[in-house]
Formats: C-alpha cells, structure tokens, sequence
C-alpha cells in the first residue's frame, strides 16, 4: 500500500504539468511579495494575505510530496537544496501578523523566489558550479585585492592634494578604484590627475588591464571549466540512472506484466 502510495506520488512530482505548477507558484509568491511592497487598498492587502496562505500551504504540500516519493529518506535531508525548501517553508509557517517573529516570516518570504532554482535543474548546475568555483576564486580576488592595495596606496600618496574626497585615504582610494574598474566616469578622475601628472594615465590604463580586462578573464575561465565538468558530471549520473533501473521503473514493469497477464487471462 505504501509503496503504490510513493509510486504515485513520484509519478506526480516527475509529472511536467505538476513542475510547471510549481514554477507558477514561485512566480505568483515573487509578485506577491513584490506587490505588499506598494501601498494597496485594504481589499487587495485581504487578497495578497489570502494568496500568501495559500502558496505556504501549497509548499508545504509540495516538500511533503518530494519527502514521501524519495527512496532514500534517510538522505532527504543531506541535500543542501532539500534543507534549503525545507527551511523556507517551515519558517514561512510563522503568521506574519502580532508576531515577535513578523520581520523574520518577512524577510524568509522573499526566499521563496529562490526556490526557483532549486526547482529548475539547469539553474541549480549553475548555482553549484558557482560554488565550487569559489575555492579557485578566492585566489584570484586575493590577488586583486592586493592589486588594489598597491594601487590605492600609491593613489593616495601622489592624487590625496588634487582630490581628498576621492584620494584622502586608502580605503577612499579603494572604492574610488573600483568605481574606475567598473567604468563610472572614470575619465573625469583620470583628466584631473593629468592636469597636475600628465603621465597619470599610465596609472589609470595599467590598473584596467590588470582587474578589467585580466582577473576578469581569469574569473570567467575558471566559472566555465567548473560549469564544464558540473554538466559532465549531470550527463554521467544521468547515464548511470537510464542504466540502472529504479524501484519506480521496477514497479511500473510489475504492473504492466500484471495487465498483460491478466488480458492473457481473459483471452
């Protein structure tokens, strides 16, 4: 009984349908959240608090279905995006209204929008190529940090009389670097050094090279050979999973050699 139970229920969580009305979900819960951002009448707020209860309900009807169907519970929860809807959901049980915990129940809600990417398989690969990117990454922003080091504190020491607000101190030298990393009107800072230096631009062209165009590319490669081996990796389990068949794949066999069976029988 159990069994045929979980059977169906993995049979409706697989069902593209049932994915699609979650997708739904997740969208209407992102504008929901973003409407109570506005000032509404008090029938629309009636309506936002009615819709809210329930996509909670439904969430909480969604998990339930994924817990039940999976054949390893023990480990549901050792899946990083398992605990993660499962938070989500169990903090968004919290009422929002005369509650201590209102502004947490708040702010869990807008989680919700990012139950999408657990929802969505191609955006959970990037989600966790992004992540075991970071280890390699962190030695690139180290580098780039000591790249902005050596640059604030010489822009400090040569640019802090011609602009103390963007030159004053190393750490104002530092955000006024990465406002010229990112191309904000970095010419205006570059022409008025140059009217006091006019080999500044050295300074500003060398800079760019190294953290714009340089770290970068080396950013980005790293990003795409992790996304490269995360998707090998996706294509081998999938392999592996056509190849070995499931309890599901099992249980479907066993019913159709039963109907078989049975229009043998009645022949």
């Amino acid at each position: 009984m159990y069994e045929n139970i979980r059977y169906s229920l993995n049979n409706l969580k697989n069902n593209k349908l049932f994915e699609l009305a979650v997708v739904t979900v997740i969208i209407i819960s992102a504008l929901e959240i973003g409407a109570k951002t506005f000032s509404l009448p008090d029938g629309a707020m009636s309506f936002t608090n009615i819709l809210d209860v329930f996509i909670t309900v439904f969430f909480l009807f969604e998990i339930s279905i994924r817990f039940i169907a999976d054949e390893d519970k023990k480990s549901f929860f050792k899946k990083g995006w398992n605990i993660f809807d499962t938070l989500v959901v169990a903090v968004s049980l919290i009422p929002i209204n005369d509650s201590e915990m209102a502004l947490l129940a708040r702010l869990v809600r807008v989680f919700r929008v990012l139950r999408m990417v657990s929802v969505v398989p191609e955006l959970r690969v990037l989600i966790n190529s992004l992540i075991k990117a970071l280890p390699q990454l962190g030695y690139v922003i180290l580098l780039m940090f000591i790249i902005f080091y050596i640059y604030a504190a010489f822009g400090s020491f040569i640019f802090k009389d011609i602009n103390p607000e963007l030159w004053g101190d190393i750490a104002i030298s530092m955000l006024t670097l990465f406002r010229i990393m990112t191309f904000e009107d970095w010419t205006d800072i570059q022409y008025e050094t140059m009217e006091v230096y006019p080999m500044s631009w050295i300074f500003y062209l060398t800079f760019i090279f190294f953290t714009a165009f340089a770290f970068l590319n080396m950013v980005i490669g790293i990003v795409v050979n992790v996304m490269e081996d995360e998707h090998a990796k996706v294509r081998q389990e999938k392999e592996a999973a056509d190849n070995n068949p499931t309890i599901e794949d099992l249980h479907k066999e066993i019913q159709e050699l039963k109907q078989l069976i049975k229009e043998q029988g009645k022949g």
